[in-house]
């Protein structure tokens, strides 16, 4: 198939781009490298700098586009809070332009990356698809706006879509890692930790009802997350708009995390403990049944010393600043 991958040179759109092209897809990655980096499209992909507001230059009528990956956007959830215009117009008004070129042109199939993010995390078992969603911060809002703009592009037009729901994408393949900045997620700042870039890592809540009171979170690979795209791409189905969550349906405590860092390592990691943040869930754990059945798909990578080990060795031998 010809595909179009929006934000194909950030962290997992730079990982699906290359699974593709291995996969012996046609890949144009459209990515306007805001925080997505050149090096990170594959080779084989035809490369177009562009804002995701200009996608109709490249996706047009006669251009012959399959499908489309849609990842350009904005996910940093503490500057959604300060700068909520921000994301209104890039994750929601560059998301509506496209569904206009999609429309326009009469490509067939699209699949979103959205987020686990926007659900009640209420009694700490795993979240399905049917699960209640409250969008807690103008990020997670965004996706959920798009996720309801497809399912009407579906209804009205007869648009085939797929919104994946991540979790908590994790550890690299290979050169293909996180490089956040600055760096939000807890896996890629413990490993700065670890790695001296960082005096120590500081611990939000103590006192959660889990197992060592801090909070849990599902960690899934990213690789594994690329592998659910493909299989979505051959699931879609004319007219209709199908969630999936992806995680592990196995949560790990915040400390958890930091001691799998020291182990993997073997380096320390000084941790200062904190009151809670305001908003944080206790228990945040996906279940992925739907994919299992509806996809075939299963994380390769579960464990998360593992997903550790991808995320140092990239941490130690491919990360640029």
């Amino acid at each position: 198939m010809k595909l179009l991958v929006t934000g194909g040179a950030g962290y997992i759109g730079g990982v699906v781009a290359h699974k593709l092209v291995a996969a012996g897809h046609e890949v144009v990655v459209l990515d306007d490298l805001s925080t997505g980096h050149a090096e990170t499209v594959p080779d084989g992909a035809e490369f177009r700098q562009l804002p995701i507001h200009r996608v109709g230059q490249v996706l047009t009528p006669g251009a012959g586009f399959d499908g489309v990956l849609h990842f350009a956007g904005k996910i940093e959830v503490a500057e959604s809070v300060v700068r909520p215009d921000l994301y209104w117009d890039v994750n929601v008004t560059g998301s509506l332009a496209l569904l206009e070129a999609i429309r326009n042109a009469g490509t067939p199939r699209m699949i979103f990356s959205s987020t686990g993010s926007m659900y009640v995390a209420e009694n700490g078992e795993p979240l399905t698809e049917d699960a209640r969603v409250r969008p807690g911060n103008p990020y997670a809002a965004s996706k959920l706006m798009v996720d309801m703009m497809l399912a009407g592009e579906a209804r009205g037009f007869g648009l085939g879509a797929v919104s994946l729901r991540y979790f908590n994408a994790s550890g690299a393949v290979g050169a293909l890692g996180e490089r956040h900045d600055p760096e939000s997620h807890l896996i890629p700042i413990v490993l700065q930790v670890a790695a001296g870039e960082r005096d120590r890592l500081k611990l939000y809540g103590t006192d959660y009802p889990t197992p060592d009171g801090t909070c849990v979170r599902d960690y899934i690979h990213v690789s594994d997350l690329a592998d659910a795209h493909l299989l979505a791409l051959e699931a879609i189905k004319p007219g209709e708009h199908e969630v999936f969550n992806l995680g592990n349906g196995n949560g790990y405590t915040n400390k958890q995390v930091v001691e799998a860092v020291r182990e993997v390592t073997g380096k320390d990691v000084p941790v200062d403990l904190a009151p809670r943040r305001s908003g944080d869930a206790a228990v945040t754990v996906a279940s992925s049944a739907k994919a299992h059945s509806v996809l075939g798909w299963k994380p390769a990578k579960p464990e998360l010393p593992e997903i550790i080990a991808d995320a140092w060795r990239f941490h130690t031998e491919f990360r640029r600043p």
